[in-house]
């Protein structure tokens, strides 16, 4: 009977043993087999879960209460509790911090059946927590080097803070400076939006994703989101197969051939189909003819927002819809999670979708190394010692002297001499110390950026003199909430025109609001607002040695400052070291090398106006002078400031063009640059091109090559451009790259209206 009684327990000790290690083995998600390859690894995984717990990897929430207080216990955040400790969240977002990060790791990782660990995602747009530019401010430096180390500290202070996925960067080309996005993007040009768009997924993911000090990036938003009717946001897009195929596709290939691991689908419907429920866009081109193997995640709530566009009827179709299309996870609209498996049930979707799609958010978890380490990104101690460190005030502060576009400078009033002169510096934005840090700046602290104040007062040998002029806003701006601006209150005026006239020269520091610019921040009068032309209006009654520097986060209508203003500097919002990097290039220790990635118009009635633009069949003035041509009656058809434009400190001269063919698809162009003026410089050569003759009509002109250069005074260099096929051709309206013999001119010089012009026939 002993003996029995032993079998029995010995039995069942190694049931309970089995038990327990069947349910360590769910548990270690990382497996014991390291070398069986990450797609083994997704298949055995994938093996093991319920429907349920699959959706819930498809299934992305923002942080929804405070990890370091008690679990909720009611409402939706309760819910969204429950789902998390099942496993039903594979993704959450806007949860930062290491403390808080390994919090909601840690309940995703020990108490849910399978373990899998959470991808934290953020919008790391311009920088986490100390800011480089604004993205078209660094567009703006044409220095891909540059730009794509902005992306790599961005990477390391947000890795460092337990973020390991950043919503960026956005590839969107716009041609519409009322759109408030176009801060976040690369501009109007789709060959510079495309090499910035590789440099910046580069720098994000670095050679190795699974680097505690890198993120995943993000190419977005899939597709068309940067041509919104009127420029206003969530808009319909209405765009044409050559647009699609020549100017908004590029730049998302482009990433994609970077290796870019997921994409964002975008709020705009395209050809009346919303982006998040497009097959074409996402199954038949991103993951059939591209071979994307990465996972697509909505934008905010846009699953469900297709019942507004009035093409679902109600969540259970949106979610059919979306996941059909190829749409992998669902941020924040609780369609997969609700409606999913019981589609699945019903036989309206296939489960061979949701298996597709959870194996792609695992395959990207895998290749982070969130299985051999969940906690990897949540190291306090490194947080400390990154979070803000000099590597990264350094590199942000190289990126915003870089970005810095100076627009015009008569009599050489710049730079500013380092003594003897009485400075009147005036406007609200001179002293501010948050708005510069601009737009989609979630983990930075008000008050952080280095303002023009600050930096100016930094060269003690002139006297300065401060005065606000006029409050811009009234009240704490915040992003959610629309700003008060002034504009009645002018009782600062009479101090500010004290100032100007006891002064040798005015700094004159206006534009906008950083919140005036940003995602919902469309703006229908581009225009200085608030009281500021009213307040440059009248100081320059009183002196005209005024040096204005804009603060803004989209291009601006400034005709009447251009009329009469000598010197203006484009400063953008240029981040935590904006003070400084403004103050270096005033006082010439730093000589502006930017040129512009979008044309500012004269007027805002010109929008859209880009310089790639078709010819028309009437596109100048007949020599019958009759009005029967594509212009305006009110207007010039010219930009304010072109595409590619910025000035110098010193002078540069192009000379001796020449154009040789090299075989039968590629041309090599060459050309002399010369530095003629007094000081070191550096010149962002521009070559366009000019196919005259097409099945599928070109562009008047298209940039093909840049490259950046820096010469002494008195100094030539030769700089050589090889076109081959890729640049000579283009995408027809079946979305075929074809290359066609004809006529191309070439031009090259310092901005899109180049007159140095070959040509050569292919």
């Amino acid at each position: 009977m002993n003996n029995l009684k032993n079998i029995c327990i010995c039995a069942l000790v190694f049931l309970a043993l089995a038990c327990k290690k069947q349910a360590n083995s769910d548990l270690d998600t990382r497996m014991e087999n390291t070398d069986a390859s990450i797609d083994n690894k997704v298949s055995d995984l994938l093996s093991k879960m319920t429907l349920e717990e699959k959706i819930g990897q498809m299934n992305q929430y923002n942080g929804f209460w405070d990890v370091t207080g008690p679990t909720p216990t009611n409402g939706d955040a309760a819910k969204k509790y429950e789902h998390l400790r099942k496993g039903y969240v594979g993704s959450m977002l806007n949860v930062k911090g290491v403390k808080d990060v390994r919090a909601v790791q840690k309940i995703a990782v020990e108490e849910t059946r399978l373990g899998i660990p959470l991808i934290i995602g953020f919008d790391v747009i311009h920088g986490y927590k100390t800011l480089s530019p604004i993205p078209l401010a660094e567009a703006a430096s044409w220095d891909l080097k540059a730009i794509k180390k902005s992306a790599e500290v961005a990477a390391k202070e947000a890795s460092a803070a337990g973020i390991n996925w950043t919503f960026a960067p956005m590839v969107d080309i716009s041609r519409d400076a009322r759109w408030g996005r176009v801060m976040e993007g690369a501009g109007e040009d789709t060959y510079l939006g495309s090499k910035i768009a590789v440099a910046r997924v580069e720098g994000f993911q670095g050679n190795d994703l699974a680097s505690p000090f890198t993120v995943a990036a993000c190419a977005k938003h899939w597709a068309g989101y940067g041509f919104a009717e009127a420029g206003r946001d969530y808009n319909a897009v209405d765009v044409g197969s050559s647009t699609l195929n020549n100017i908004i596709f590029p730049p998302f290939k482009a990433a994609l051939d970077a290796g870019v691991k997921t994409f964002m689908n975008s709020f705009n419907e395209l050809n009346g189909i919303p982006a998040t429920g497009n097959a074409y866009l996402q199954r038949e081109l991103l993951k059939g003819k591209w071979e994307f193997d990465g996972f697509v995640v909505s934008d905010w709530w846009s699953i469900k927002e297709m019942v507004k566009h009035g093409f679902a009827k109600d969540k259970r179709q949106a979610a059919e819809y979306a996941i059909k299309a190829g749409s992998d996870m669902d941020m924040e609209s609780y369609a997969y999670v609700e409606e999913l498996a019981g589609l699945v049930r019903d036989g309206k979707v296939d489960e061979s979708l949701i298996d597709d799609a959870v194996s792609r958010i695992l395959r990207v978890k895998f290749e982070l190394g969130l299985f051999d380490d969940p906690y990897k990104y949540c190291d306090e101690a490194r947080e400390k010692q990154v979070i803000g460190c000099k590597e990264i005030q350094e590199a942000c502060l190289d990126m915003a002297k870089k970005s810095i576009v100076l627009l015009k400078n008569e009599n050489q009033l710049l730079p500013l001499k380092k003594e003897g002169l009485k400075i009147a510096l005036i406007g609200a934005l001179a002293s501010d110390k948050t708005s510069p840090l601009g737009s989609w700046r979630l983990a930075a602290e008000d008050n952080t950026a280095v303002s023009i104040l600050e930096g100016m007062q930094q060269y003690p040998n002139n006297d300065l003199t401060y005065a606000k002029g006029a409050d811009f806003v009234y009240g704490e701006a915040k992003f959610t909430s629309e700003l008060n601006i002034n504009t009645k209150d002018r009782s600062g005026f009479p101090e500010a025109i004290e100032a100007a006239k006891n002064s040798d020269v005015v700094v004159m520091v206006l534009g906008e609001h950083a919140f005036q610019s940003g995602e919902a921040r469309s703006r229908a009068d581009i225009g200085l607002p608030s009281l500021q032309q009213e307040l440059l209006e009248t100081i320059y009654a009183v002196n005209k040695n005024i040096i204005l520097v804009l603060n803004n986060g989209r291009p601006l209508a400034i005709p009447w400052a251009d009329e009469h203003i000598p010197a203006i500097v484009e400063a953008w919002h240029l981040g935590t070291q904006s003070g400084n990097a403004i103050t270096q290039v005033l006082y010439g220790d730093y000589n502006p090398s930017g040129k512009l990635p979008m044309t500012f118009p004269r007027n805002v009635g010109q929008i859209p106006i880009y310089y790639n633009h078709k010819n028309t069949g009437r596109p100048t003035l007949p020599a019958s002078n009759d009005v029967f041509w594509s212009h305006y009656i009110d207007e010039s058809n010219a930009p304010l400031y072109p595409f590619g434009y910025g000035l110098s400190y010193t002078s540069f001269a192009y000379s001796n063009l020449k154009v040789e063919k090299i075989s039968d698809n590629s041309v090599k162009v060459s050309v002399d640059l010369k530095n003629t003026g007094k000081v070191k410089g550096k010149e962002v050569v521009q070559l366009y091109i000019h196919d005259l003759f097409a099945r599928v009509t070109r562009p008047i002109k298209e940039l093909k090559g840049f490259e950046m250069v820096e010469l002494e005074p008195n100094q030539t260099k030769t700089i050589e451009f090889v076109l081959t096929e890729l640049e000579l051709g283009f995408f027809n309206n079946e979305g075929e790259f074809i290359l066609e013999p004809g006529e191309f001119n070439v031009f090259v010089g310092g901005n899109s209206q180049a007159d140095l012009k070959g040509s050569f026939q292919l």
